[in-house]
């Protein structure tokens, strides 16, 4: 008796590449229509970044490659407006001034928003609180050049306020605006005192994210006052914290209207910061291949300290 081989009469398996394609999704008319709303509604940021933002820097790294005083034709340059810059002692001296400036003035900013978010964020009538919220976001609102005008008559080594007050307490007149001493300090002061309010709001928002029940389940294991806030407010605050930060140092390392109408970048070079090179070199001087050489650098430094906070706070920041 011989075997035979029944044949398989099932049907072959589909593959990959013997599937049929899929049909494509078709998208309702009201799809579409909110499709081509968003769009809209996208278009204009879109176009303001484009030719803002984008525009601008391309342009910049263009022109930084050309010598050209407005009035004449461009003369390519190639790096040697580069060369210049780093050969040049005032930009190098801008460059160190805006660093430091950045430093102080951020951590002091910093340091005065937290205090006070924590104060106003504590045992406050609701009242109150909106008021100081007011009260500390008001100078963000009001011109850097305008505010300016007034501190320079305050922080007046002979007829200001701010001497006029340090003299009912014995101290001698300070000349703020005019010692290289000095002057760092009274620009960072009032940058400092228009620009917190912004972080005191950051952290006013994020304290008021974070839990009660966690700082009660701490206050029942003992921790108390400054421990509290070190080790539990802290780090669930480190993503604000490293916002504020962010934020902070960008606007530091573009400032420009505090110490040009306070000082005018002296005595000497004390407070030349990188923006005013920028601005004489270009629209005092017509140098705007160097200017934009400059500019480029600010960016190209903006950029890696950036980079940095966020590379830096993998360690430090905790989210929930």
């Amino acid at each position: 008796m011989t075997n035979t081989q029944v044949p398989d009469v099932r049907p072959p398996r589909a593959t990959a590449a013997s599937a049929p394609p899929e049909a494509p999704v078709r998208l309702s008319a009201r799809d579409r229509g909110t499709r081509l709303l968003a769009t809209l509604f996208l278009a204009p940021t879109i176009v303001g970044i484009v030719v803002f933002t984008v525009v601008p820097i391309v342009g910049s790294l263009v022109l930084s490659l050309f010598h050209w005083n407005v009035i004449d034709s461009p003369r390519w340059a190639g790096a040697a407006n580069y060369r210049e810059v780093f050969t040049d002692s005032t930009v190098l001296v801008s460059f160190r001034n805006t660093l430091v400036f950045m430093v102080l003035a951020v951590a002091l900013q910093l340091l005065i928003a937290l205090t006070l978010a924590l104060a106003v964020n504590g045992r406050m009538p609701m009242w109150l609180r909106s008021v100081f919220r007011s009260a500390f976001f008001f100078p963000l609102v009001l011109s850097a050049a305008s505010i300016s005008v007034v501190m320079k008559y305050l922080f007046n080594q002979d007829f200001g306020v701010v001497n006029w007050a340090l003299g009912l307490i014995g101290i001698a007149p300070v000349p703020w605006l005019t010692s290289e001493n000095s002057a760092m300090a009274a620009v960072i002061l009032v940058y400092v005192w228009q620009q917190f309010g912004f972080s005191f709001l950051l952290f006013v928002g994020g304290l008021n994210n974070i839990p009660k029940e966690i700082h009660e389940a701490a206050s029942l294991d003992g921790a108390t006052g400054l421990r509290k806030h070190l080790h539990v407010t802290l780090p669930l605050l480190s993503p604000t914290l490293l916002v504020a930060t962010v934020v902070g140092v960008i606007n530091a390392l573009q400032v420009f209207e505090q110490p040009y109408v306070l000082t005018d970048g002296g005595p000497g070079d004390s407070t030349r910061t990188v923006v005013m090179v920028i601005y004489e070199s270009a629209f005092e001087q017509l140098r705007f291949g160097e200017a934009s050489a400059v500019g480029v650098l600010l960016f190209v430094l903006i950029m890696a300290v950036t980079a940095l906070q966020f590379r830096l706070s993998r360690r430090f920041v905790h989210y929930q």
